[in-house]
């Protein structure tokens, strides 16, 4: 397994992902690089030089401006060997999130009215249905469970699987893969990582003959699924080649599902560590829509990307070459105080919680922010409703990550109300 020795402190929060375990120490020093070095060069052996962004306004602005700042095949942070490695067995990375411009919008239309508002709200009753069977499901753990592994994880998978249409007989396949694919570098989540590559190759080949499959049968009997959509999807006239077709269910079924169970997870965690607010959310779950904002801002599960410039400019004064990278912080810039009224302070009520950046902005704007909206903000008060005295059973455990990540394991008591 590959290991970042970084001698700054500064810098190892955005490369090492053992750095993430501890949150609030990642924080104390996000915060005094935005404020003494917000466009914050980093270089090191194992990866590319780039620039670290940790102001709400920076990374909002190279957001927007996705004419020059493109997010390319190498849109996330990896080691130069495994990218070079990839690369040269025809495997790097190409969804949704490593393209630009008119390759990105004809690829995004293929599925884009599943994930309209509108499209989203029909879904709400499935939703309802699998929340409320994992509510049953704490019911019979009788008082004590691993919020983030037996809540958290399977009811986020599930209603992905669900939308893709994805038997349930097949969940545990799908979570062993998705854990392959983004599994916070974590070692728990990895398996065997005296192959870090391999494993990650293995990962994707087991996508590969699951969802071909599933393409197969897809196109032989359509059916009313997110996976008839993408198996018979076309493209300036022509169906999806191979390889947009398999990272296209690489993309929804991973960033579908582990971000979001990081956002229910950890909001969690910060309704437990703030009793007064999980109160105020139990008598009044009006509250659900802006606390899964409040929710997403606090935890950030999605906690970098990378852009690419595409000409000669600069930010805040500092030149940035045609070619150079920078990475987006969401994170930081998600307690950016110019921003923010008082960021480190969690609030379901906070009137600027709206203004998270966690979901990106413009063309890239997330394609399933509506379906994690609803996940969360459905699932917390039927929690609240169903059970009493709600309390932590254990310390929270944060998963190893520089790139998708959060609260892994949260153990927990409770009674019924």
């Amino acid at each position: 397994m590959l290991t970042f020795e970084v001698d700054d402190p500064r810098a190892a929060i955005f490369l090492d992902p053992a750095r993430s375990v501890d949150p609030v120490r990642w924080h104390e020093l996000a915060d005094e690089v935005r404020a003494t070095d917000p466009v914050f060069r980093v270089e090191h052996d194992w990866v590319e030089p780039f620039y670290v962004l940790t102001t709400h306004e920076d990374v909002f602005e190279v957001s927007r401006h996705n004419d020059l700042w493109h997010n390319t095949r190498r849109s996330v942070l990896m080691p130069k060997m495994q990218d070079q490695m990839l690369e040269a067995m025809g495997l790097s990375p190409h969804s949704l999130v490593h393209m630009d411009g008119h390759e990105h919008a004809v690829h995004r239309k293929v599925t884009n009215d599943w994930f309209k508002p509108a499209a989203v709200k029909k879904r709400q009753g499935a939703i309802g249905e699998i929340a409320d069977a994992f509510v049953e499901r704490m019911r019979e753990m009788g008082g004590e469970c691993d919020f983030a592994q037996d809540i958290a994880v399977p009811y986020t998978l599930h209603v992905i699987m669900d939308i893709y249409g994805v038997p349930p007989e097949d969940e545990p396949k799908m979570l062993e893969l998705t854990q392959g694919m983004f599994g916070a570098a974590d070692p728990e989540f990895m398996g065997d990582m005296s192959d870090p590559f391999g494993a990650v190759v293995e990962t994707i080949e087991g996508f590969r003959e699951y969802f071909g499959e599933m393409t197969a049968d897809r196109r032989r009997c359509p059916t009313d699924d997110l996976a008839t959509v993408i198996a018979n999807g076309e493209v300036d006239g022509c169906p999806l080649g191979d390889t947009q077709e398999l990272w296209y269910y690489i993309i929804v079924a991973t960033a579908g599902h582990d971000t979001t169970s990081y956002g229910l997870s950890g909001g969690m965690q910060a309704l437990l560590e703030h009793p007064e607010q999980m109160e105020a959310l139990r008598e009044d779950p009006s509250l659900a829509t802006n606390a899964t904002e409040e929710i997403v801002r606090w935890t950030s599960p999605v906690r970098q990307f990378l852009r690419y410039a595409q000409a000669d400019t600069e930010i805040r004064g500092v030149p940035v070459a045609e070619g150079e990278r920078v990475l987006l912080s969401y994170p930081a810039a998600n307690r950016d105080p110019a921003v923010f009224d008082e960021p480190h302070r969690f609030d379901i009520t906070r009137p600027d919680a709206s203004k998270l950046i966690g979901f990106g902005v413009g063309a890239h704007y997330c394609l399933g922010s509506q379906f994690a909206r609803r996940e969360i903000s459905t699932m917390l008060p039927k929690l609240l409703e169903a059970f009493d005295d709600i309390q932590l059973a254990g310390e929270p455990l944060w998963a190893e990550a520089n790139f998708v990540g959060g609260v892994k394991h949260l153990p927990i008591t409770y009674r019924l109300r």
